[in-house]
């Protein structure tokens, strides 16, 4: 391990093989880091974090700090972060409250640019961008492979579809379908994203029956519940066209349209 002299390293801080830590740092009490992963300097990691392997954390960035939720307790509560993600600059990432899941959750092989927020009991997975100043409220789920550009705000309680991209200085207040583009404030669906359909290798079958889902749950007159009924009888029944309509029906804050 290369702990710089003038960092602050807790006795009760578990760092495993290649981790390093840069100039005046501080890593709090029950603190687990991955081996090789790297903070950088002025970074604070506060209490009940576990990062993962191979990480990269730039200056400057907090990582475990108390929520911005007036109902928090003070009660031991944990972020999570898994492995091979990249935090830049002034990243935050909070605690979670006790509420639903409990954790503030980070997968593995994010993006995390400048100045981006991750609020309490956020679930994010795997493969994920987050552009410069793109901010999460609380209790926000993004699923693998979104994108959400810079100076973009997403409602508390929002989902993120898979594969979906949120252009810029967007303001998400419902939730975004997987393989859409939305956009705008308040953001409103613009069609599949379909540049990133086809860069992540999605077969032209699927994509086809992704449009006609669509085109039957948006583009229709049919009220919502028929729509997505009609779409489960006569789009073809792939994996992804499932995954876009049960998530539409689940959906509790409504979609964006």
């Amino acid at each position: 391990m290369k702990i710089h002299p003038t960092a602050i390293v807790s006795p009760d801080a578990q760092l495993e093989e290649g981790v390093e830590i840069g100039p005046y740092s501080i890593i709090g009490g029950d603190v687990i880091i991955g081996k090789n992963t790297v903070i950088g300097p002025h970074t604070v990691i506060d209490d009940y974090t576990r990062i993962g392997e191979g990480c990269r954390i730039f200056q400057f960035c907090s990582i475990g700090a108390p929520p911005q939720d007036l109902k928090f307790g003070g009660e031991k509560t944990r972020v999570v972060i898994g492995n091979f993600n990249t935090i830049r600059e002034f990243v935050t990432i909070h605690r979670s409250t006790t509420a639903d899941i409990g954790v503030t959750i980070l997968g593995d092989h994010n993006l995390i640019m400048a100045y981006c927020h991750v609020a309490h009991n956020c679930k994010l997975g795997n493969h994920i961008i987050m552009s410069n100043v793109a901010t999460l409220a609380g209790h926000i789920h993004v699923e693998d492979y979104a994108i959400i550009s810079g100076l973009s705000g997403v409602h508390q309680f929002t989902r993120i579809g898979a594969h979906s991209f949120i252009g810029g200085a967007s303001g998400v207040a419902r939730d975004v379908p997987p393989y859409t583009l939305a956009n705008g404030n308040h953001a409103k669906l613009f069609g599949l994203n379909l540049i990133g359909l086809q860069r992540r290798n999605f077969s032209e079958q699927t994509i086809k029956a992704l449009k006609d889902a669509y085109k039957i749950v948006f583009r229709s007159d049919l009220l919502l519940e028929a729509a997505l009924e009609k779409a489960q009888k006569e789009v073809e029944d792939l994996p992804e066209v499932r995954h876009f309509l049960a998530f539409i029906k689940n959906s509790e804050r409504g979609v964006c349209r």
